[in-house]
């Protein structure tokens, strides 16, 4: 275990065999020492810097039937509804008045959010906004649609490839969407020039050793700028509703993992990450995390946008909390960033050792 770590660390990448040993063999990790480089490959890039960024949750329609998702089409108990660009604005606004500097929005895959509307949605933040970042996670377009969105400011694109096992990838999503698809679509935002965010669940259903050494051979080939992990938490109107959540321990475990692989990534310490644990999200910045994602939706709606169970939306989570937020990161040494937080490129990764 420890000859795969420092190889790891000496080159960010592994063989798949390694992979699949090194994650079949996890529990024998030492944690302690695994999350110190973690950390200490964070600062190394960042300092005591974590960035934060205003999400806002659009619209909680979806035309996708996805078995893990609260706001799955077939869910005819979701509460549905979509924030008009007025609403959206004034999100913006009350989150630069609080001092966010990147703006991401987030939905369902929503006919009713055409591209065009975006697109002038996009525009009209960037031009009241133009110090700012505009991150969409809006899920599988054309690339027409991407380039347009970009073309209109956007900035960065998340969009969770989830796992990298095509096979998994059948057992978690109805039978129109496929893993080729959503890696044509990463692809194709890279292109364009976007900073593409991938990430996936940790403990779906299905999950492995060998369906995780996918993942992070994908991670370390396609280098995103960006990676979304956080525990798989069941929805109770799901087929997966009686499923086990994923874990704290191995989220920590895979967010130190990739933050070795990727030194140079943003990695959100997300919203589930503190759903499963009351100090997740700065656990998982012990680990390596350097993102958070306070919530600037309307308070009215954030219930609403129930992908799991149980998230938090009323907490330090929430926006208007930032200075409960802040006081939390000082007390594990960090500090919270106002900047756009770009992603600082990637040349000379493999030459930095842990």
């Amino acid at each position: 275990m420890k000859a795969l770590l420092e190889k790891l660390c000496r080159q960010r990448r592994l063989e798949r065999e390694e992979w699949e040993g090194l994650l079949a063999r996890r529990r024998e990790i030492d944690r302690a020492g695994l999350f110190s480089r973690a950390e200490a490959e964070r600062r190394r890039h960042f300092g005591d810097a974590v960035f934060v960024r205003g999400l806002i949750e659009c619209s909680s329609f979806c035309k996708n039937d996805c078995r893990y998702c609260g706001i799955r089409r077939s869910n005819r108990r979701a509460a549905r509804y979509r924030l008009d660009r007025a609403t959206v604005l004034a999100c913006c606004e009350k989150g630069y008045e609080w001092g966010f500097r990147t703006f991401v929005l987030q939905a369902g895959e929503d006919p009713g959010l055409t591209p065009e509307g975006v697109a002038e949605t996009v525009r009209a933040i960037k031009a009241r906004f133009p110090d700012c970042a505009v991150t969409l996670s809006l899920g599988e377009f054309p690339r027409e649609v991407y380039q347009l969105w970009f073309d209109a400011g956007a900035d960065r694109y998340l969009l969770r490839h989830e796992t990298a096992d095509p096979d998994h990838y059948a057992c978690l999503h109805p039978p129109e969407l496929t893993l080729a698809h959503r890696l044509d679509c990463l692809r194709d935002l890279k292109d364009i020039g976007y900073q593409v965010g991938a990430g996936f669940m940790v403990g779906s259903p299905g999950q492995s050793a060998r369906t995780l050494a996918a993942d992070f051979c994908f991670l370390q080939e396609f280098r995103p700028h960006m990676v979304g992990l956080g525990p798989f938490i069941p929805q109770k109107d799901t087929p997966f509703a009686a499923e086990p959540a994923g874990t704290l321990e191995d989220t920590l475990l895979l967010l130190a993992l990739v933050r070795l692989t990727l030194p140079r990534a943003l990695l959100p310490a997300t919203t589930a990450l503190g759903t499963i644990h009351p100090q997740g999200r700065e656990l998982g910045i012990l680990a390596g995390a350097n993102v958070v994602m306070p919530n600037l939706s309307p308070p009215a709606v954030r219930g609403k946008y129930a992908l799991y169970d149980n998230k938090l939306c009323t907490g330090d989570e929430a926006a208007e909390h930032l200075a409960g937020l802040k006081k939390r990161l000082k007390a594990i040494g960090c500090t919270v960033a106002v900047s756009r937080g770009d992603f600082p490129g990637a040349e000379g990764e493999a030459k930095n050792k842990c």
